[in-house]
């Protein structure tokens, strides 16, 4: 039984995706919300890149992917400091105790 390159990545962006999503249903910490996010992203640009070769159109789709990288980047950096200065503030990465937003 042996599967093509598309058959694989297709595999691997469902992993990815499905890991992501376990991961920001289960997890309470931001910051292991921010990494759970993170793959979710990184499968969501492995779909970008199958996307422009299936259409014949690979540079395309890895220049849509490298805008992501550079979105993504810039979000994950402001989301980690927030989590720092709520760990600062509240002193728990918590989302759960988050809820109030009170002292």
């Amino acid at each position: 039984m042996t599967f093509d390159m598309a058959t694989l990545t297709v595999i691997a962006v469902l992993g990815l995706l499905g890991i992501g999503l376990y991961g920001l249903l289960i997890v309470r910490n931001l910051i292991k919300v921010v990494i759970a996010m993170q793959i979710m992203v990184k499968g969501a640009m492995l779909a970008l890149i199958l996307a422009g070769r299936a259409a014949g159109q690979m540079q395309t789709g890895q220049a849509i992917a490298l805008t992501v990288i550079v979105a993504d980047t810039i979000v994950s950096v402001v989301a980690l400091a927030l989590a720092v200065q709520v760990r600062r503030c509240f002193g728990t990465l918590d989302a759960e105790a988050l809820t109030t937003l009170r002292r």
